[in-house]
C-alpha cells in the first residue's frame, strides 16, 4: 500500500484521535523516505559495480591487444640479422615497459583476482622477451685462453683455462650474472660488499640472487629490479624506473623507491620504501614498511632519470593477495614504529681504480 492511500485512510477515521491521524502519517513517511534512500543506495551500488565491470573490460581488451602485438614482434625476430633483431628487441621492451606502466594506473579499478593475472601474463611476456634476447644475440662464454700459442699447436683440455691469481682470488669482485645485454647484477656472493654505479646500471634490468651477508648498494636508476634467495643482506637502490620483483628473501633490509613492488615468499625482512602505485605482498610473513630514507649524491638526478614522482608516495599501502578480508588488517604485513626506523646508512663507496 503506498504511503497517499495509507494517508487517506487513516485521516477517512472519524473516530481517529486528531493526535494520532498527525503522527501516524509522518511515522509512515519517515518509512518511506528510508525505501527511498535504501534504493537510492542499491542503485548506486549496482551503477559503481557496472563502471568497474565496463573499465575492467576495457583494460583487459587493451592489455591483451598490446600483449599480442608484442608476441607478434617477438616471432619476427631472428638471429640471421643481429642489427635488425636488436632494433626489435629494443621496440619489444619499450612496448612492454609500456604495457608494465599501464598496469600499474589501472590497479584502482581491477580486483585482486584479475590483477593477480594480468601480472603473471606480464611476467610471463618479460621472461619471453629475455629468452628471445638470449636466443637471437647469445653472450659469448667466458674461458680464459692461452695468448702464447703459435701457429696451429694444440692445447690440452686443461690448458684452455688458466688458474686466477691469489690477488685477484683475494679481492672482493663477484661475477655479473647478465644474460643479457640489457641486464646485469650480481649472484652467489657471501659476505661480502657489492657496488655498481649508474654506468653500470642506468636504465637496465639488474638481478640480484642467491646472496647472504651482503651489502648491496645500486648508485643509479635501473629499468626494472629482481632480487631472488637472498638472506640477511641489506640492499639499497636508486629509482627503479618500473617494478621491483622480490622472491625469497629472509632477514634482509631493502631500500628502494619503485613504480611498482612485487613481494613474494618473503620473511622477516624490512623495506623501506618509496612507489608510486602500490606494493603487493604473497605469500609473506613479518614483512614490515617504512618511508624511503636512504640517500647519495645524485639521487635527485636519477628520479629525474626514472621519471618518479618524488611527490607521491604510497609506501604504507600494501595489497596481500593472500588476505582478502575487508575491513581487518593482514598479519603478514606491518608498519615499522617511528622510533625504530632506519634514518642513517653506511657510507659505502665504489673502489678507486688502480
Amino acid at each position: 500500500m503506498s504511503l497517499a492511500m495509507e494517508t487517506g485512510l487513516c485521516q477517512g477515521n472519524d473516530d481517529q484521535n486528531p493526535n494520532e491521524t498527525l503522527t501516524i502519517p509522518e511515522r509512515l513517511l519517515k518509512r518511506d523516505q528510508a525505501r527511498l534512500k535504501e534504493a537510492e543506495r542499491r542503485k548506486d551500488v549496482k551503477e559503481s559495480s557496472s563502471v568497474a565491470e565496463e573499465n575492467s573490460d576495457v583494460f583487459f581488451t587493451t592489455f591483451n591487444s598490446e600483449r599480442a602485438s608484442i608476441d607478434a614482434l617477438l616471432s619476427t625476430c631472428t638471429g640471421t640479422n643481429r642489427e635488425n633483431a636488436s632494433e626489435v628487441l629494443e621496440e619489444a621492451t619499450i612496448k612492454t615497459q609500456q604495457l608494465q606502466q599501464f598496469l600499474n594506473d589501472s590497479m584502482m579499478f581491477l580486483t585482486p583476482y584479475n590483477l593477480k593475472q594480468a601480472q603473471a601474463t606480464l611476467q610471463a611476456l618479460q621472461t619471453s622477451l629475455s629468452e628471445k634476447r638470449d636466443e637471437v644475440l647469445p653472450k659469448k662464454k667466458f674461458a680464459f685462453k692461452s695468448r702464447n700459442v703459435k701457429g696451429k699447436a694444440t692445447l690440452s683440455p686443461s690448458s684452455s683455462i688458466t688458474e686466477i691469481p691469489r690477488a685477484a682470488r683475494d679481492k672482493k669482485t663477484t661475477v655479473d650474472t647478465a644474460v643479457s645485454p640489457m641486464q646485469c647484477g650480481f649472484s652467489n656472493a657471501d659476505s661480502q660488499v657489492l657496488i655498481k654505479t649508474a654506468d653500470e646500471i642506468q636504465q637496465r634490468d639488474v638481478l640480484l640472487s642467491h646472496l647472504t651477508g651482503c651489502k648491496v648498494r645500486l648508485l643509479g636508476s635501473p629499468s626494472t629490479l629482481h632480487i631472488k634467495h637472498v638472506r640477511d643482506c641489506e640492499i639499497l637502490c636508486g629509482p627503479v624506473s618500473s617494478s621491483v620483483f622480490v622472491d625469497q628473501c629472509t632477514d634482509c633490509t631493502l631500500a628502494l623507491p619503485c613504480q611498482q613492488l612485487r613481494t613474494h615468499n618473503t620473511k622477516d625482512t624490512r623495506i623501506y620504501l618509496h612507489v608510486t602505485s602500490r606494493a603487493i605482498v604473497e605469500d609473506c610473513q613479518g614483512v614490515s614498511f617504512a618511508p624511503f630514507t636512504w640517500t647519495y649524491p645524485n639521487l635527485d638526478a636519477d628520479f629525474t632519470v626514472s621519471g618518479l614522482d618524488r611527490n607521491r608516495n604510497n609506501w604504507d599501502q600494501v595489497d596481500d593477495f593472500n588476505w582478502l578480508a575487508a575491513g581487518t588488517p593482514s598479519p603478514n604485513w606491518t608498519i615499522i614504529p617511528e622510533n625504530d626506523r632506519k634514518t642513517s646508512w653506511d657510507e659505502l663507496l665504489p673502489a678507486s681504480s688502480e
